[in-house]
């Protein structure tokens, strides 16, 4: 069914409150004639006709009877009682005809003229609804925006007087601006600590390097060093991941061509299958425009994660493909399905199935 918009809704309210006016006017002005009528014709009160002139002279000499029977201009004579009546008849004749017309002109009119109010109430409605138009505008270009900060950037910055509409588009553009730092402000505290967490991280790296290497060193020293370049590692990919996922959520500024085919082919070459058979036929030619080091990280991903979630001699099928408007990245594996309550997990950050977010198994989530 299709949805009536607002501005038919408006139109349809301005022209009925018209015609509902109009018809109230026409039945006021209706009687007001109507009583103004029958108060100047009489109503059907008997004509007085006053010095009736006898059509005939009685003799000389007669007493003569005056008769009632008047002249008229073109020499017919009629009967005083019979004029009177037929000017009654016409004047009601008159009063009819006077207010049929009134009802029917006014008809007409009324209906000429509320089509034309109705057309300048869907402009009206139109002119009143644009900056509703521009609100949702700008909603719409935020929610579809490529990234989650991507979009906070624009504003409404709507003109006009100070109504109930210029309030809303400020208090829209008001929430964007606080957004849009809060967003940036994370961002910044991410790259910012990832960055500064990477010294530390280094210095353990050299220590426990320098611990296995030295002569002399204990077994409990040896396992304890390598303990720690265990949890040194997990702690650096963990860092890399925070710097990639901001890295993703910024707008790319330089786009250079890449073929995923190319990108997928390099990442399958590094990425050791152990007993998973790989199906790598259906890559094809796929061209976008992107940063190759992200195209890379998310396909590694990809595969990783096709390796490490299968089955013992399972297989996986990695497939490269141009579609109208798109490149797509397919892969495939023969591991357990990823349950339906769990779909919307699987693609929050640092998020793994089962709801273990404290393993230390290779990967991000």
């Amino acid at each position: 069914m299709k949805r009536t918009t607002v501005r038919v809704r408006l139109t349809l309210l301005y022209g009925g409150l018209f015609f509902l006016a109009g018809a109230v006017l026409l039945t006021v002005m209706y009687l007001l004639v109507k009583q103004n009528l029958d108060t100047r014709l009489g109503g059907n009160a008997m004509v007085r006709i006053a010095g009736v002139v006898p059509a005939q002279s009685p003799a000389p000499g007669s007493l003569g009877v005056a008769s009632r029977q008047v002249q008229l201009a073109g020499g017919q004579t009629v009967d005083v009682g019979d004029l009177q009546a037929a000017i009654v008849k016409q004047q009601s004749t008159a009063r009819d005809q006077a207010l049929d017309a009134l009802l029917a002109q006014g008809g007409i009119a009324l209906g000429v003229i509320g089509i034309v109010a109705a057309g300048f109430g869907w402009l009206m409605a139109e002119r009143a609804l644009r900056p509703v138009h521009e609100i949702t505008a700008a909603a719409r270009r935020v929610a579809r925006a490529a990234s989650a900060d991507r979009g906070l950037h624009e504003r409404i910055g709507l003109t006009g007087p100070r109504d109930e509409i210029k309030e809303l588009a400020d208090t829209f553009d008001e929430m964007l601006e606080r957004l849009d730092r809060s967003f940036d402000g994370q961002r910044r505290f991410v790259a910012n600590a990832s960055h500064e967490l990477r010294t530390p991280l280094a210095i353990n790296r050299a220590l426990a390097e320098v611990t296995l290497t030295r002569p002399g060193v204990g077994p409990d020293a040896q396992q304890l060093a390598e303990s720690v370049l265990q949890v040194n590692a997990r702690n650096e990919r963990l860092i890399d991941g925070l710097l990639t996922l901001a890295a993703s959520e910024n707008e790319l500024a330089d786009r250079v061509p890449v073929d995923l085919r190319v990108v997928a082919e390099h990442v399958l070459a590094g990425t050791p299958t152990g007993e998973i058979s790989c199906d790598s036929r259906e890559l094809l030619g796929a061209p976008v425009l992107g940063d190759p080091v992200l195209l890379e990280r998310l396909t590694q991903n990809l595969v990783d994660n096709a390796v490490r979630h299968n089955r013992p001699g399972g297989w996986m099928s990695v497939a490269t493909r141009v579609e109208p408007g798109w490149a797509v990245l397919t892969v495939t594996n023969s591991g357990r399905p990823v349950a339906p309550y769990e779909l919307d997990m699987v693609f929050e950050p640092f998020r793994r199935l089962g709801g273990d977010r404290v393993r230390s198994d290779r990967g991000l989530g």
